[in-house]
């Protein structure tokens, strides 16, 4: 298992992204199935995939305050402890 910094985590949790077309609205609904219930939309790709990682920043965050274990995602594990959170 690979330990990563937070961008590096961020990137391998992207890499399982999925993105569908809501057909009732035209908008691009983007989920992070690793993350359960971690979910946006956007009028395009890109923005959809912008509001994902927001969403993604948000949830691994709230989930380190609240000292939640992060999942291994593609084999890696994120760099952190309850106190300090790697960034680069």
């Amino acid at each position: 298992m690979k330990t990563v910094t937070f961008r590096e985590y961020i990137t391998e949790i992207l890499k399982t992204a999925v993105y569908e077309k809501d057909e009732s609205s035209d908008a691009i609904i983007a989920e992070a199935p690793c993350l359960p219930g971690c979910f946006t939309q956007g009028r395009n790709f890109e923005e959809a995939r912008e509001n994902l990682i927001d969403a993604i920043e948000l949830w691994v965050t709230v989930g380190l305050k609240k000292g939640e274990k992060m999942p291994v995602i593609n084999g890696c594990r994120l760099a952190a402890d309850s106190k300090v959170l790697v960034y680069v």
